[in-house]
């Protein structure tokens, strides 16, 4: 499957509607973006059951600041509405077949429960005035969300 362009409009939707789903967020003026674009594009075509989005950072600057994006590119990975990696970098080909790989192989199972069981400790901690400084899948962090950061690699 080839890239595609989203925006700000269309983020929720393809992430809410599509079981896996890659982001690039990019820039123009970007150098390191223009290295990886061509990579991202290439391994598009042989994961038709994933969707590859590309995510213009100038252009939607809103939609960049919400996910936290503080240097590009960055690429997420959502897979059933989680994000299950985020990491800025440049990546060559082989490393981003071992990420696709490793979302792949989650236990999506053990994913939403290691989700509600962070969401119900933050409820709690907000109800007690405290934090536990737990991250829920929120974009700020490296492979969040994931049961415990090792399926997938770190580059």
């Amino acid at each position: 499957m080839a890239t595609v362009d989203i925006t700000g409009e269309q983020f929720a939707s393809t992430v809410e509607n599509n079981d896996i789903v890659l982001v690039d967020f990019w820039a123009e003026w970007c150098g390191p973006c223009k290295q990886f674009g061509p990579t991202y594009s290439a391994v598009s075509e042989k994961h038709s059951d994933v969707v590859f989005a590309k995510v213009d950072t100038e252009a939607e600057q809103q939609l960049a600041a919400e996910a936290g994006i503080t240097s590009i590119p960055t690429l997420m990975a959502f897979r059933e509405k989680v994000l299950v990696f985020s990491q800025p970098g440049a990546l060559n080909a082989p490393q981003l077949e071992q990420v696709i790989d490793a979302v792949k192989a989650l236990d999506m199972a053990e994913v939403h429960a290691h989700v509600a069981r962070s969401q119900a400790e933050a409820e709690a901690a907000a109800a007690a005035g405290t934090s536990t400084g737990t991250s829920t899948g929120n974009g700020t962090g490296k492979n969040t969300g994931t049961q415990d950061g090792s399926q997938i690699p770190d580059f």
